[in-house]
């Protein structure tokens, strides 16, 4: 689009809030080249801070596993139908469905077949699991825009045009985080043990982790009462967090934010944390952690059949080790995770060391993700758009 011309029209569907961040900062380079852009669809706060119009909110898309979503199945399809039908009816300039794949390569589909230019922003993990996708995402998408460096040359192999943009957390989180500011505006004091709990974005991972993690949290508390704890909640389930918080006895003696998941992990010292982009974010300031998921039986078991690599997390599997623990499922249990939790606590004095390689290796992957990822993907929209 050129000066004069009409406002550049886009639609997006980003789930849950990993999917509204990673949306925010795309808008942030499309209003930069386009100024005037008009943007609907679906999505959540950080959208919407940056002029986005919801139809739907995120949240409505909020659901992982099998099981979970087979319970959520007719409402989620009423919603993309009716989007799809208000797209067909008054097509876009272009649609960027941002992860949430379930949902958006079906919605892609339609839309590239009936010649609206459809990009994908995160690959879906066919590295990790469900290789079977390959074939729609061929189907669906014009371009798919990579935040991992290696995936560009894997989606090529089957004939899907990629281009690698960069992570954008990598540009949102500095390289060098100021641990003594963030306990300050945190109240908290500089020579304190910090514990940051996050035990997820979604209704149903508060329901399956958040008992475990809170009983944890009661563990470390009885052997280090001095332990602090914050726990940054997405609003809109930051009651349900409070209520598994005084079920388990710890309500007094944590922290519950309102978000502020990054002013939590530039404080803490070690995370506990949901397996998710949460743990790249953690990763990307450098902080050991203990990663934890636990799902519906038998989503998990579906699930872990179709894995690929030994690793869950996304800091092990983009470092390709067991960089920090992982703890899934039945092994997730309250005294294993306090267990681990609490060593890494110990080797700050014990084994420094040990801190500094993770410190080490999570610099390296920082620096391996930061690109340009505005210009980069801006560029590649543009393409789209001439093409």
């Amino acid at each position: 689009m050129t000066s004069g011309q009409r406002a550049l029209r886009v639609a997006m569907v980003a789930g849950e809030a990993s999917g509204d961040l990673l949306a925010g900062l795309l808008l942030d380079g499309l209003r930069t080249r386009w100024p005037d852009l008009v943007a609907t669809g679906i999505g959540g706060p950080q959208m919407a801070a940056r002029g986005f119009q919801p139809a739907w909110p995120s949240d409505k898309l909020a659901v992982r596993g099998y099981v979970e979503v087979l319970r959520h199945y007719r409402e989620i399809v009423g919603i993309r139908d009716a989007l799809k039908a208000r797209l067909l009816a008054s097509p876009p300039d272009l649609f960027i469905g941002v992860d949430a794949p379930d949902f958006n390569l079906d919605l892609e589909a339609s839309l590239k077949a009936a010649g609206i230019p459809t990009v994908h922003f995160v690959s879906p993990s066919i590295w990790a699991w469900r290789a079977d996708r390959v074939e729609k995402i061929r189907r669906s998408v014009d371009q798919v825009l990579c935040i991992f460096p290696f995936e560009p040359a894997l989606l090529a192999r089957h004939g899907i045009a990629a281009t690698y943009v960069g992570h954008p957390l990598a540009n949102a989180i500095p390289m060098q985080v100021d641990r003594a500011a963030a306990r300050r505006q945190l109240g908290l004091a500089a020579n304190d043990s910090v514990v940051a709990v996050l035990p997820g974005s979604r209704a149903s991972e508060i329901q399956y982790l958040a008992d475990r993690f809170f009983r944890a949290v009661a563990l470390i508390r009885k052997e280090r009462p001095s332990t602090k704890f914050v726990v940054p909640a997405v609003p809109l389930l930051k009651e349900r967090i409070e209520s598994r918080a005084r079920a388990a006895g710890i309500h007094s003696d944590v922290l519950i934010l309102q978000g502020q998941s990054h002013m939590a992990l530039a404080a803490c010292d070690v995370t506990l944390i949901a397996s998710g982009t949460a743990t790249l974010e953690a990763a990307l300031f450098k902080r050991p952690m203990v990663i934890a998921y636990n799902m519906n039986w038998l989503s998990w078991q579906i699930m872990r059949r179709k894995k690929l690599q030994p690793w869950v997390g996304l800091p092990n599997i983009l470092c390709q080790d067991f960089v920090v623990p992982e703890l899934l499922q039945d092994a997730a249990t309250p005294e294993a995770l306090a267990t681990a939790v609490m060593q890494w606590l110990d080797a700050r004095v014990s084994a420094p060391e040990k801190i500094a390689a993770v410190e080490k290796r999570f610099s390296a992957l920082h620096a391996e993700l930061q690109r340009d990822t505005s210009q980069l993907a801006t560029d590649a929209i543009q393409k789209i758009l001439e093409g």
